[in-house]
This record gives structure tokens, C-alpha cells and sequence, in this order.
């Protein structure tokens, strides 16, 4: 399932996939996912589209600010 919210995301990343969003990874992997040079960033919008890419930036920078 490819989450379409912001609360789905969240919930998947947290609880399915079992990783807490701390601010040091929330920081390292909005660093990746803005690199357009990163390989595992192309592959991500090769697989998903650069839209989907986008939003998960934007759920990304939201989990930072509740994360602070």
C-alpha cells in the first residue's frame, strides 16, 4: 500500500515498518530524498513518480516539526 496521507505515512512508517521518526532520522533521510544526485533518491522517484516524491518530502519536513 502506498500511503495517500499524511497520518497513513506515518502510521506505516512507525508501526509497520517499526521506525521511529526522531529527528536524526527524519533529518538524514529528508538529506537523501533531497539529493537528486542520490542513488537510492532517483530510484525512489523512478519507482514511486515524482509527485508521490514530493509529498513524502513534505510528510518528511511535518515529521521534523512535531518531532521538535
Amino acid at each position: 500500500m502506498i500511503p495517500s496521507t499524511y497520518a497513513d505515512w506515518r502510521r506505516c512508517i512507525e508501526h509497520d515498518c517499526g521506525l521511529p521518526l526522531t529527528r536524526d532520522f527524519v533529518a538524514a533521510r529528508l538529506a537523501d530524498l533531497r539529493d537528486p544526485a542520490s542513488h537510492h533518491t532517483q530510484q525512489f522517484v523512478r519507482h514511486y513518480g515524482g509527485e508521490h516524491h514530493a509529498r513524502v518530502v513534505a510528510w518528511f519536513e511535518q515529521a521534523g516539526r512535531d518531532a521538535a
